[in-house]
This record gives C-alpha cells, sequence and structure tokens, in this order.
C-alpha cells in the first residue's frame, strides 16, 4: 500500500484527472436563476433572501455530492471533504470567492470561483485523492457589500480584522446585519471563532472572471493575477435645509445636492486631471425627499477610489475630504464623511503564479499576466497566507451588469487550471 505522499505524488503528475465541465456549467446556469431576472442580470445581494437561496443551493448541491457543508460565525460558507484533514500533513488550502451580487449585475462575478471551488473538491473526493494539505472551498460572505454596506465582510471576519468592522452593522435602511447573519447561519456576537490566524492556510488561491478587456484582446485563455489593486471607500453625508422649489429664493438656500453635484465632479478630476489615484467612482446616490418640487433636505453618496500605491490612495482621499469641508461651507450644509473600507494593494505570491501557469501551459491552455483593477477577497486573507488569482476571459471586458459573458470553453479552463494548481501547491 503506498504511503499518502506517494499518492499525492500520482495525483499532481496526472494531467488526466479534469473537472466535470458540464456540470460546472449547469451548476452556473442553475445558480444564476436565484435572483435572475428577464434581462439575464442577477441580484443576489448579501444576505438578501436571494443570497441565502443562492447559498443553499450551492450547500445542497456539496451535501449530495458527499461532502460536508457548514456556516461559520461570519456567514462564510465552508466545504470540505469527509476526512480530508486526516491524510493531511500541512495547514489547508482554502480556495473560492464570493456568492453575493451587486444590484443587477451579472452570473458569473463571484459565483464562478466558488463553483469551480465545488468542482475541484468533488473531483478530487469521486477520485479518492489524498493530497499533502486539506483543500477547503469557500464562499465569503458579503464580498459586494450592496445591501450592507460592509464590503468584504465575510474575509475580514476570517483575517480577524473585526476592529474594522462596525459594532452592529445596519443595511442602507437602517435594518441591523445582525438579524440577517443569524438567518445565514452566522452569529454576530460569536465572530472571534470565525477568525483564522496568520499561517494557519498554506494559501489562498481564487478563480474569477477577469472583468475587463486585457484577456480576450491578448487572445488567452488564463490570466495569472500579479497584483490586486488598493481601495479606498468613503461615506458621504451632506444635510441641508428642505424647501418649496418656488417660493424659496435662491440666495440662502442650503441645498445638499448642488453641493454632492459638486464633490461628484471634483471625484471624477482626482483620477481624470489630478492623476491622484488611478480611477475614482461615485457610485450610489440618495436623495431626500427626492421630490421634484422640492430642495432636498439631505443626500448620501458612496465614492470608491482604486490605486496600486498606498500612498497615491491616501493624497487621494485627503482631498476628497479637504474639497468636501470647503463645498460644504460654501454651500451653507452640514457634511460627514467615513472610510468604510480600506484595502492595501497586495502582490501575489511568485510560487503560486509560477504554479498557475504551469498548471495552464501542461493543460495545453494560452496565458498572460496581468494585474487586477477590481478588488477581492484574496487581498484580505492575504493577511493569513500567501495568495494566487486565475483569471479567465470577460467578453467585451464587462462586468457588473446583466451582458457579463465569458465563453464556456475558457470557463472549463479556468476550472481546470485552478484544480491543476491545487494539485501542485
Amino acid at each position: 500500500m503506498p504511503d499518502s505522499l506517494t499518492v499525492a505524488d500520482k495525483f499532481r503528475s496526472d494531467t488526466s484527472l479534469r473537472i466535470d465541465g458540464a456540470r460546472l456549467l449547469n451548476r452556473i446556469d442553475r445558480l444564476a436563476e436565484i435572483g435572475g431576472s428577464e434581462d439575464g442580470g442577477v441580484t443576489r445581494m448579501g444576505f438578501s433572501d436571494a443570497d441565502q437561496e443562492g447559498r443553499a443551493y450551492v450547500a445542497r448541491q456539496a451535501v449530495e455530492a458527499g461532502l460536508s457543508a457548514l456556516v461559520d460565525a461570519g456567514g462564510n460558507l465552508l466545504i470540505r471533504r469527509p476526512d480530508d484533514h486526516q491524510h493531511s500533513t500541512r495547514p489547508p488550502i482554502l480556495v473560492g470567492s464570493h456568492l453575493d451580487t451587486v444590484a443587477n449585475g451579472g452570473r458569473l462575478d463571484g459565483a464562478y470561483g466558488v463553483i469551480a471551488a465545488l468542482e475541484v473538491l468533488q473531483t478530487l473526493h469521486e477520485a479518492g485523492a489524498e493530497t499533502d494539505h486539506e483543500t477547503i472551498a469557500v464562499g465569503f460572505a458579503n464580498e459586494e457589500g450592496a445591501l450592507f454596506p460592509q464590503p468584504f465582510w465575510g474575509s475580514m471576519v476570517l483575517a480577524g480584522r473585526l476592529d474594522a468592522l462596525p459594532s452592529e452593522p445596519e443595511d442602507y435602511a437602517g435594518k441591523p446585519l445582525r438579524d440577517a447573519l443569524a438567518r445565514a447561519g452566522g452569529d454576530l456576537s460569536q465572530l472571534r471563532t470565525a477568525t483564522w490566524a496568520p499561517g494557519s492556510l498554506t494559501a489562498y488561491l481564487e478563480l474569477h472572471v477577469e472583468q475587463g478587456p486585457v484577456l480576450e484582446r491578448l487572445g488567452r485563455s488564463i490570466g495569472v493575477v500579479e497584483s490586486i489593486t488598493g481601495r479606498t471607500h468613503m461615506s458621504v453625508q451632506l444635510q441641508g435645509k428642505a424647501g418649496h422649489a418656488g417660493t424659496t429664493p435662491m440666495e440662502g438656500r442650503q441645498d445638499p445636492l448642488v453641493v454632492a453635484a459638486s464633490l461628484i465632479q471634483a471625484v471624477q478630476s482626482l483620477a481624470t486631471k489630478e492623476k491622484l489615484c488611478r480611477v475614482a467612482t461615485v457610485g450610489r446616490l440618495e436623495v431626500q425627499p427626492n421630490s421634484p418640487n422640492t430642495i432636498p433636505d439631505a443626500v448620501r453618496l458612496d465614492i470608491d477610489l482604486r490605486d496600486s500605491e498606498p500612498a497615491r490612495l491616501d493624497a487621494a482621499e485627503h482631498t476628497v475630504r479637504g474639497t468636501l469641508a470647503a463645498l460644504a461651507r460654501l454651500g451653507g450644509v452640514r457634511a460627514t464623511i467615513e472610510s468604510t473600507v480600506r484595502s492595501a494593494p497586495v502582490h501575489t505570491d511568485p510560487r503560486i503564479r509560477d504554479a498557475i501557469a504551469a498548471s495552464a501551459t501542461e493543460l495545453g491552455h494560452s496565458q498572460d499576466s496581468l494585474p487586477s483593477g477590481a478588488g477581492h477577497d484574496a487581498q484580505v486573507v492575504a493577511d493569513l497566507a500567501p495568495v494566487g488569482m486565475i483569471f479567465v476571459p470577460s467578453i467585451d471586458g464587462v462586468s457588473h451588469v446583466p451582458s457579463e459573458r465569458t465563453a464556456p470553453k475558457d470557463l472549463i479552463a479556468g476550472a481546470e487550471v485552478l484544480l491543476r494548481t491545487v494539485l501542485k501547491l
């Protein structure tokens, strides 16, 4: 009887071990129906009813495949092979992404990586593969922050960044996360039980659609991610004074929407004219009372800044704060600003990049190296372990929209490279 190391070596060198491509694509299709709309978009915002249904579907698929599925206190879905830890001699490898979406987003962002991670575990289980590391699939909770404005929630809990999270989080309507988290199987008062210590993982791997045009333009099937952009997310509240649109003189008005309009232009200039950061976006705007014949009383907006250099992000944030203070004084409104997310730029691990590239070559898939302009759970998990990311092409480079698509052959190729990389590690 060969020992476990010999068995592990056998599976590492066996390129005939492949995922079930048809099963992968079918699961992606079934998951996209949950929260799906007629235009092809998907709305499964974190901790919403649709998100709960999507997570339950993935958990059922795991259990039916002979795997175990549990939810930690942070709401993360963790899938494991039965007794896999008994054969392991080293810390586990974590593989996955997130299952939640933005409002009317795409069918692949995040979800593809979780379904592919499930396929990897099921393939290893069906083959009876004994590996040096236990492999655990994860579906991180609330990565997007589309309903509850705490993006990267699940990975931040896992990484122990609890001090950076609000003690009693709420959604945009003021409803508490505590209840929604409990419905998902989590427990806000027990978050520390869901944290992992640095060094407790051998590696984290995340497979994702590129969400940009680079791979498609290059004609490559696989992207080896070199780095992940840094991100600062800020929430701004402007409080003015409501009034009748016809009877209130222009002089002396305290209109927060006018201040917001100037701030939006200033945010765009950070990236276009001042070159303080790579991209700058205002992606959410709420106006109260939002009536056509009433001067607004309050405005809330969210600002997203991204760059690969921490110093540039800091400078851009400092400029936003100074600009907001000046505009608020000029417009006679009260302003508050809070940084809700600060994600530092992260470089992926060279050894993992080499394993991804070698896996793609062995399987006959073309490849190239590129940075990620979007944020991912991987940059948070980097607090705990070396991380690596695999990209597959996005048709027309679009994401977070109903038209988000990737060719089926590329989806299968990405999952196969993920499996091969897990075995190499």
